[in-house]
C-alpha cells in the first residue's frame, strides 16, 4: 500500500449511513453522509450500494488499498449476516471491514475501556454488558411488539394511548394528547370522530413510525407538560430496570448512554442520570460519542493501536 496506513469506520442505520477516515495518528482525511443503508429496513442491493457510495465519498482522493483496517456497526448486522464482501472488493479496500453490533460501537463511542455497560433509547431500548469489547448479553431490544419499554416508539405509544383515553372519557384533548393528535393527524385532522381518527392514523404507518411522537412527548416534557413529564419518568424507570438485569449493585464500570434520546440532551436523559447515579454511585456516566469515530477506532485498535487519545481524537 502506497502512503500510511488508514482506518476506516462506518456506523449504518436505518435512517443515516455515516463513513470515517483516518490515519493512525488520529487525523481524519475524509468523511461523508449517506442515506440509510441497513439491509434489514432496505434491502441488500440497496443497502450495498448507499454503503458502497458513501465509503466512495469519504475516500475521495485517497487511495482505498490503503485502508488497513475497517469496521462496520450495524443494527441487526449479526442476525442478518448480510455479505459485503464483493463491495469491498469493488472498492478497493486494502482490508474488508469487521461487522459488529450497533451496541458494541455503541459502547466504544462512550469510552476506550473494554468493560462496561450500553443503555440505549432511540427507536428502540434495550441495555447491554459488554466485557474485553465484546458485546456478552443484552436485555430487552426485543422491538415494538414485544418489548423496547422506554423507547421513542414506547413513548409514540404511551402518548397516543393517553390521547385515546382522554378522548374515551369524554374530555377535551389539551397539552400533550392535543400536541400528538396534531402530530398525527394535522391541525384540522380529528373530524368528527376524534378516536377513530387517531387509530387509523396509527395504522397507516409502520408501527416504528411511532417514534416520530417521541421528539413531541420531550418538547412537551420540556415546557413542564404534567402528562409528558410522567411518560419521561416512566421511560427512565423502564430503562432503569431493564440495566439492573444485566449489571450488579455494586459496578462500578462506566455506562454509556447511547441512542438519540440519551446521548444528547434530552428530558429524558436528564430523568436517568440521576437515578443512574443513585443505583452506581462508583460508576462514570458517559454519552456515545460519534459512531463511525468510535468504528474507526476499533479498526485502529485491531492493529494494536487502539490508545485513549486517539479514542478522544475520533470520538469528540
Amino acid at each position: 500500500m502506497a502512503g500510511a496506513a488508514l482506518v476506516l469506520g462506518l456506523d449504518v442505520g436505518g435512517t443515516s449511513t455515516r463513513a470515517l477516515v483516518a490515519g493512525l495518528d488520529g487525523r481524519v482525511v475524509g468523511q461523508a453522509r449517506g442515506a440509510g443503508g441497513n439491509p434489514v429496513a432496505h434491502g441488500a442491493e440497496a443497502a450495498a450500494k448507499e454503503i458502497g457510495d458513501t465509503v466512495r465519498a469519504a475516500l475521495a482522493g485517497v487511495d482505498p488499498g490503503r485502508v488497513a483496517a475497517g469496521v462496520l456497526g450495524l443494527a441487526g448486522g449479526l442476525v442478518a449476516r448480510p455479505d459485503f464482501g464483493p463491495l469491498w472488493d469493488g472498492l478497493g479496500l486494502g482490508a474488508h471491514p469487521v461487522l459488529v453490533s450497533d451496541v458494541l460501537l455503541a459502547h466504544a463511542a462512550g469510552t476506550a475501556e473494554p468493560d462496561g455497560n450500553v443503555v440505549l433509547s432511540g427507536t428502540g431500548g434495550m441495555a447491554a454488558e459488554i466485557r474485553g469489547h465484546e458485546l456478552r448479553r443484552t436485555a430487552d431490544g426485543h422491538g415494538w411488539l414485544l418489548g423496547d419499554r422506554g423507547s421513542g416508539v414506547w413513548l409514540g405509544r404511551e402518548a397516543v394511548s393517553a390521547a385515546l383515553t382522554a378522548i374515551d372519557r369524554d374530555e377535551p384533548l389539551t397539552g400533550l394528547d392535543a400536541a400528538v393528535a396534531e402530530a398525527l393527524t394535522g391541525p384540522d385532522g380529528l373530524g368528527a370522530d376524534p378516536r377513530s381518527a387517531l387509530i387509523a392514523a396509527v395504522h397507516a404507518q409502520a408501527p416504528a413510525r411511532l417514534a416520530r411522537l417521541a421528539p413531541v412527548v420531550l418538547d412537551r416534557a420540556g415546557l413542564g407538560d404534567p402528562g409528558a413529564l410522567a411518560l419521561v419518568a416512566r421511560a427512565a424507570d423502564h430503562l432503569l430496570d431493564t440495566l439492573s438485569l444485566l449489571r450488579a449493585r455494586d459496578c462500578v464500570l462506566p455506562i454509556v448512554l447511547a441512542g438519540g434520546l440519551l446521548s444528547t440532551p434530552t428530558p429524558l436523559a436528564a430523568r436517568l442520570g440521576p437515578l443512574l447515579a443513585a443505583r452506581w454511585p462508583g460508576a462514570p456516566l458517559r454519552p456515545a460519542g460519534d459512531g463511525a469515530g468510535a468504528a474507526a477506532w476499533l479498526a485502529a485498535r485491531s492493529l494494536g493501536r487502539g490508545t485513549a487519545e486517539l479514542h478522544r481524537a475520533l470520538t469528540a
